[in-house]
């Protein structure tokens, strides 16, 4: 964890124990008194609130959430119809060593021998290979699987009570060597209406502050700075915000590792309930503000879109010349990679318009 970040979140951590101490119910030992909070949805049966399986959209044991929208065709072809003037545009970004890395991640790519191999054949063919040390779904632009985040109900410790999408628990999706339930095998090719808010434009700056949490009144302003102002999202469509928070991206990683603008529980809430999207991303590393305004929610986004809804996270997402050149809507196209047990996948989505 970098030293800006892990400062943010003991300062919150901080401020939290003496809110306790002076009273406050709510804390992590004391989570069932949560209620009423954002995050919390319902009664406070779980952390989070009520429980969330099985999942009244997808059924019980479904692995592969929101991406079963992918399998509707109307969903796709509602996604190809944007793709009307043939530009493609590469909203990944290129994946290397000096890349901002979140906490303790690495990325150590090594050829070995150069060439690797050969020459064979009288045609005296070589070849190079790479070897590659990472964490394969948590480093660069990178796509959250469902087994990367869940809920501890229970006492620390007690596997049968660590809950993931679904319901899923640890004691069934956990494994060293590759997750049993919940890999990114699970889910399905993404080929869907992409969707671009463009808040840093809409208010005029480079790049919105860290810790700035955009709101619904945010989104509104615009989409009508975007000529959307009466549009209608629909079921599955991929919603990406821009912040200008990439622009930071190997120019100062320190900074950009430090916090970030994003989504609060107010917007997460439209995307699951309203738009009922099937991916949400950012040009940030968590999609959603960090630090929280509230110092007692600790990337409560990832749980209410990923562990309670399945909808999935494309982070570290480059979006700035979606923004530079007005293109709104467009064709998304993603197919995670599908290895098996994965917690996410690295790969380069594409937006056509």
């Amino acid at each position: 964890m970098t030293r800006q970040l892990a400062s943010a979140l003991l300062a919150g951590a901080l401020a939290f124990a003496v809110a306790d101490q002076a009273g406050a119910a709510c804390s992590p030992e004391n989570w069932q008194e949560c209620e009423g909070k954002p995050w919390v949805t319902g009664k406070a049966e779980t952390p989070i609130g009520s429980k969330w399986w099985p999942n009244p959209q997808w059924g019980e044991g479904d692995e592969a959430g929101a991406t079963n929208w992918y399998t509707k065709p109307e969903v796709v072809r509602r996604g190809l119809a944007e793709a009307d003037r043939g530009r493609a545009y590469r909203i990944g970004r290129p994946y290397e060593a000096d890349m901002p890395l979140f906490g303790s991640r690495k990325f150590s790519l090594r050829i070995p021998g150069t060439p690797t191999g050969g020459p064979f054949g009288a045609n005296r063919i070589i070849w190079h290979d790479e070897f590659l040390a990472t964490e394969v779904g948590q480093v660069g632009t990178q796509f959250d699987g469902l087994g990367h985040i869940g809920v501890m109900i229970g006492r620390e410790g007690d596997k049968d009570e660590m809950r993931f999408y679904n319901g899923f628990s640890e004691t069934e999706v956990g494994a060293p060597y590759g997750l049993r339930k919940l890999g990114t095998e699970k889910l399905h090719p993404i080929v869907g209406r992409g969707i671009l808010i463009d808040v840093a434009g809409a208010k005029g700056v480079e790049m919105l502050d860290a810790g700035y949490e955009i709101t619904m009144a945010d989104v509104r302003a615009a989409l009508a700075r975007q000529g959307m102002a009466d549009f209608r999202f629909a079921e599955g469509d991929v919603v990406l915000f821009h912040t200008g928070w990439g622009k930071l991206w190997k120019v100062d990683n320190a900074k950009y590792n430090s916090g970030c603008p994003g989504i609060g529980m107010e917007v997460a809430r439209w995307l699951s309930d309203e738009v009922r999207a099937g991916v949400v991303g950012a040009d940030t590393w968590p999609v959603e503000a960090v630090p929280n305004p509230d110092p007692a929610c600790a990337f409560c986004v990832h749980q209410h879109l990923i562990t309670r809804h399945g909808i999935l996270l494309h982070e570290n997402l480059f979006l700035d010349e979606l923004a530079a050149d007005g293109v709104y809507r467009f064709l998304y196209v993603f197919s995670p990679a599908p290895i098996v047990g994965a917690t996410g996948s690295m790969g380069a989505p594409l937006a056509i318009d």
